[in-house]
């Protein structure tokens, strides 16, 4: 349907229920749509019957069950239903009007649409067939000529009510109703129409908006039809982040197709990541890189990149010790001379810096933490050694309690303790040693 302005014809009526008519917004194969507002000043779209279906009494209760269900609908994404007359001469009803160019049209004049904008209107379009479906209908004819792009988002029009006949409509009795190139399989067939059928739609219809064509082509209505339930659809062109997506909504089986709450979130998703510029959410398989550290070195590698990172200095590099690159060697982190940015945060000490890594990644040996240790080596061998001889001191009376060789014992033992010498060349022995 074209929803340019035109001004009215003669035979157009002024006034249609309490709405005052003031232009042509398009024909369809249902009726003609017209601009009009009520006495507040609200802005409708209003569509009139044709008198010939107006006439035939199936679509007239047709058009009644489908007025009262599009009553139920609550969405920001659909065109509210505002009134309607299923008894006058030539029933008529009135939805909110949406000022904006179909999705078609956009197309038509501007060309494809880029992934994340197709992915976003595709989430919104998905959040209105959820609010469609919830109140029991099925669009049955979604399309881009369906789809208004206001500066509030999409919204769908003509929803679950295009039952009539148009040069891109079938409408016989018993057979689909909708669009050739835009139809569900189950539709072509005459089996009866679910929510799956709206996704298929909205798949032929993303589809269009990523390349400015029909997923399955061009020509007559007949080929069209034996394309859609025989033939596989054409997706070149269609972003590689969108393919998958839209190749499941147009699965011949509609067990097959996502339901429209998947597609919404997945869409949105879609949507962020395009927009962004990042790559597909699903990484590949890990690969093992040789140059990356592992390990401890790897812990270390890490933490040095985040400090330059916030720092603002260029991220370490990796090599060996000289500058050059050795094939299969690991990277030895870069010292942060204090030459560029600010110096790590002390690890321990008052004001000391964290100890520097050696070539190999391992720290150097601590002068003080080494005199350290001989001095407890010194003092613990030192007091082995005196509780060896105050054993032996307790010993010697005891063996000479009967005889002069005790005593002569004891004076030797209070002139040259043993404990001392001994003592003395184990540390003496140490020092030595190391």
């Amino acid at each position: 349907m074209d929803m340019a302005m035109m001004r009215l014809r003669r035979e157009d009526p002024r006034v249609v229920g309490s709405f005052r008519l003031h232009r042509r917004l398009g024909a369809g194969g249902m009726g003609v749509v017209y601009l009009g507002s009520d006495r507040r000043g609200q802005r409708v779209a209003l569509k009139v019957i044709r008198p010939d279906l107006a006439e035939d009494q199936e679509f007239r209760s047709r058009f009644a069950r489908e007025v009262s269900a599009a009553r139920r609908i609550r969405g920001g994404c659909t065109a509210r239903l505002v009134a309607a007359d299923l008894e006058a001469d030539r029933p008529w009803f009135a939805t909110q009007y949406v000022p904006g160019p179909s999705l078609h049209d956009k197309v038509a004049e501007e060309g494809p649409m880029a992934a994340a904008d197709v992915a976003a209107v595709g989430a919104a379009l998905s959040e209105g067939l959820v609010a469609v479906h919830e109140a029991g209908v099925v669009h049955r004819d979604l399309k881009p000529s369906n789809i208004l792009l206001s500066p509030k988002g999409p919204r769908i029009i003509d929803f679950g009510i295009a039952w009539a006949t148009g040069a891109s409509t079938l409408t016989h009795v018993g057979t689909a109703v909708g669009s050739p190139g835009f139809l569900a399989p189950e539709q072509v067939r005459g089996a009866a129409v679910t929510p799956a059928t709206d996704v298929f739609a909205l798949g032929a219809t993303l589809a269009y908006a990523a390349t400015s064509d029909s997923p399955f082509g061009h020509g007559s209505s007949e080929v069209m039809l034996y394309r859609v339930v025989h033939e596989e659809p054409h997706l070149q062109g269609v972003p590689d982040a969108l393919a998958p997506l839209v190749r499941a909504c147009l699965a011949k089986d509609p067990e097959e197709r996502p339901s429209t709450l998947q597609l919404s979130l997945r869409l949105k998703e879609i949507a962020a990541r395009e927009a962004q510029g990042m790559p597909d959410a699903r990484p590949p398989a890990p690969r093992t890189d040789p140059d990356r550290p592992t390990g401890r070195l790897a812990e270390q590698y890490a933490e040095q990149r985040t400090q330059r990172r916030t720092q603002g200095t260029p991220p370490p590099r990796t090599g060996g010790t000289n500058g050059g690159s050795r094939s299969g060697s690991r990277p030895t982190p870069v010292r942060n001379t204090g030459r560029s940015g600010a110096r790590p945060a002390p690890r321990s000490g008052a004001g000391r810096p964290a100890p520097r890594t050696t070539g190999t990644g391992r720290r150097p040996a601590n002068p003080r933490l080494l005199r350290q240790r001989l001095f407890v080596f010194v003092v613990v061998t030192l007091l082995v050694a005196l509780g060896i001889a105050a054993a032996q001191g307790c010993q010697g009376p005891a063996r000479g309690l009967d005889g002069d060789g005790g005593r002569q014992d004891v004076r030797q033992e209070q002139a040259s303790p043993p404990a001392l010498s001994a003592g003395g060349t184990t540390a003496e022995r140490y020092h030595e040693d190391a």
